[in-house]
């Protein structure tokens, strides 16, 4: 069932503007039919695990077929439409010509590629492919360290809700400056006017960073940077590149600091940052304890995240599945919602 899923979403063509070949899994050929970027990641996975490798090499190469000289690759990937399905798509690059041709967001998500690589690794073996690719992912490491490290710490800060992975999350309430908790379409244009400023600053980092509307360190990213990174030092290390410290120190670096700056001991929970002062933002999501994984953080404090909030019947310990946000929250809504559905304009 899981191969038939995947292979009835491969999209397999060669550009006609381009004139280059990609192949990759849509992530819903009705409303996600383009290349995104964690997704193609988690497909790797998948498809590796399915022993599909030739497709697992093909979908992870074509991620990387509009990389940028410097380096960036963006969160999705326009191969064919001229135009994006959704209107809203239009806000996530400058307005510059290009757009009206195939081209990629000027957005990042949570990296994982390098962890995607090392799966393909240990199961094809294959060391002039992982050569080949390595290459291409310290190139956007490099851009992602010179450009969306603002404040020189060591962690990334996403410009966008829409970077974090998770779009609408509780904890960016407050930095859309949005106190009713709960989707309205006041929330929906913050969200976009916030997309608008973006775009009207021509995707310029620096203005961007300088204005601090929606400037933000967020916990899952930034722990999956360094779960990535520890990934990135154990790929050098197997084709015996001399960066592989450098990559393990900057891990090692960026965890330290996840842990002093947005963990908080009085209520026992990781915190998204906000702006210059790294302000945090307390609202519980499940978020709070993905820095976990890390193995720099203590026994003792992932103890009591979990015992706390976890296993707490009136926040996390519900009769369903843990849920994306506490059940003490305002936010908090275990219903379907229709209107979080219609404002999603570039997630997955």
């Amino acid at each position: 069932m899981v191969r038939s899923l995947m292979f009835n979403n491969i999209r397999a063509r060669v550009s006609p503007f381009l004139k280059k070949h990609y192949c990759y899994v849509m992530p819903s050929p009705e409303k996600y039919p383009f290349q995104w970027w964690w997704d193609s990641c988690f497909h790797t996975f998948i498809l590796c695990a399915l022993n599909e490798m030739a497709l697992a090499k093909q979908n992870f190469q074509s991620l990387f077929k509009m990389q940028k000289k410097n380096g960036f690759v963006g969160h999705m990937i326009f191969w064919e439409s001229l135009l994006p399905k959704d209107k809203w798509n239009i806000l996530e690059g400058p307005p510059v010509w290009q757009q009206l041709r195939p081209h990629m967001s000027f957005l990042i998500q949570p990296p994982l590629v390098a962890q995607a690589l090392l799966r393909i690794y240990k199961q094809s073996k294959d060391e002039e492919f992982l050569k080949q690719m390595l290459s291409k992912i310290k190139k956007y490491y490099h851009w992602l360290a010179a450009n969306r490290d603002f404040d020189g710490d060591g962690l990334i800060s996403i410009i966008s809700n829409f970077e974090s992975g998770i779009d609408h999350k509780p904890s960016f309430d407050e930095v859309f400056g949005f106190e009713s908790k709960k989707a309205t379409d006041k929330y929906f244009w913050q969200v976009i006017f916030t997309q608008f400023r973006n775009f009207l600053k021509w995707y310029d980092l620096k203005r961007i960073y300088k204005a601090n509307v929606f400037v933000v360190k967020e916990t899952l990213f930034n722990t999956m940077y360094v779960q990535d990174l520890r990934a990135l030092a154990k790929l050098c290390a197997i084709v015996k590149d001399e960066d592989a410290e450098k990559y393990e120190a900057l891990a090692h670096k960026v965890a330290n600091r996840i842990i002093e700056i947005m963990y908080d001991e009085e209520s026992a929970a990781f915190y998204d940052v906000q702006g210059t002062d790294n302000k945090k933002l307390k609202v519980l999501t499940f978020t709070i304890a993905v820095p976990i994984l890390m193995k720099e953080v203590s026994k003792k404090i992932a103890r009591e995240i979990l015992e706390r909030h976890f296993l707490n019947e009136e926040e996390f310990n519900l009769p369903y599945s843990v849920p994306s946000v506490a059940k003490t929250e305002p936010s908090f809504d275990p219903n379907d919602s229709r209107f979080l559905q219609k404002i999603s304009p570039g997630s997955d």
